[in-house]
């Protein structure tokens, strides 16, 4: 089976779960930037929660079908259409051999995904079918979508439509956002006025603001504890000797705007970072649109782990409900 790509939407690639186990050799570890949506996704159609799926962003693909097939649409609010007639989000439904998928306007969100029972087959790189655009690496040619593409898709019963998650269970950023963070190694590069006026602040997203990192601007300039720069950090008091990047790591450049490291991010540089997003709500980040408000609450190491229970539990509710 294949689906036939008519129009490309506007950055539309493969994704899965992501290729761990590379980001020391530079390899980062790519895969849906809304991992439970990802997984919500695949689950409605009958996949295993890992499967590769469709991450579009802040427009649909238009799709012809081959054959029959079972899709759901996940994450942000896209609503859907088969031959113009729509679909709601969150719930499978049926797409027959010959029929069109497309997508109305954004409603809410940033990132859509689109699951299809079986699969999106394309081969497996390291372990998986994530798209590393910056790489040319895995995905459909190592690249987002073109009209005309063919993307085959593995064998798979699907599950019946009209299977849903309920709006409980559908996880999205509050208004503003707010973004768990620990303070990190480097936390004490700053002064402690600068740390209060950090997490006070409201920031927005920035236009720059894409799966390699999301800016943040509008916060007050971080202000730098006086040092002399030690040899290789260069002469900027936000540079440091060259150190590892953590995955969701909050560089600030001249301490003016910050930058949270996502999914398809370098895994190390010269930038201090102030701390860390905390797992649990890294997925919120990807769905967040230039100009969102957003502000950084500082936790625990204790509370970072509660929260990825919380997120873990949530997802168990949801395998649950279907």
């Amino acid at each position: 089976m294949a689906v036939n790509v008519i129009k490309p939407g506007l950055s539309t690639t493969v994704q899965d779960l992501g290729r761990p186990g590379y980001y020391n050799i530079g390899i980062p570890l790519s895969g849906g930037m809304d991992r439970y949506a990802l997984k919500a996704a695949n689950l409605l159609v009958g996949n295993k929660e890992g499967a590769a799926v469709l991450e579009a962003v802040f427009m649909g693909p238009e799709l012809k079908f081959t054959e029959d097939a079972t899709v759901a649409v996940t994450g942000a609010e896209l609503p859907p259409r088969v031959d113009g007639d729509p679909r709601d989000t969150w719930t499978s439904f049926k797409v027959k051999k010959g029929q069109t998928l497309s997508f109305d306007f954004l409603k809410k969100g940033a990132r859509a995904y689109i699951a299809v029972s079986g699969g999106i087959d394309v081969p497996l790189v390291l372990g998986s079918r994530s798209t590393y655009t910056l790489g040319a690496l895995g995905g459909f040619k190592g690249r987002k979508l073109e009209a005309g593409d063919k993307l085959p898709v593995g064998k798979g019963r699907g599950a019946r439509e009209g299977r849903t998650i309920p709006e409980k269970l559908r996880r999205a950023p509050g208004a503003p956002a707010e973004l768990r963070m620990l303070p990190g190694l480097y936390w004490h590069r700053i002064t402690a006025d600068a740390g209060k006026h950090f997490f006070a602040d409201t920031w927005k997203v920035a236009p720059e603001a894409d799966r390699i990192g999301y800016r943040f601007r509008g916060g007050r300039p971080l202000d730098f504890v006086p040092r002399e720069q030690p040899f290789g950090a260069g002469s900027d008091p936000s540079n440091i000797v060259d150190a590892c990047y953590p995955y969701g790591s909050i560089q600030v450049p001249g301490g003016t705007e910050p930058i949270v490291l996502h999914r398809d991010a370098v895994s190390g540089g010269g930038y201090f970072m102030v701390g860390t997003v905390i797992s649990a709500d890294m997925d919120l980040i990807g769905q967040l649109q230039p100009h969102t408000p957003a502000r950084f609450v500082e936790v625990t190491m204790a509370q970072a782990l509660k929260a990825r229970k919380d997120q873990a539990k949530l997802y168990d509710k949801l395998k649950a409900s279907l």
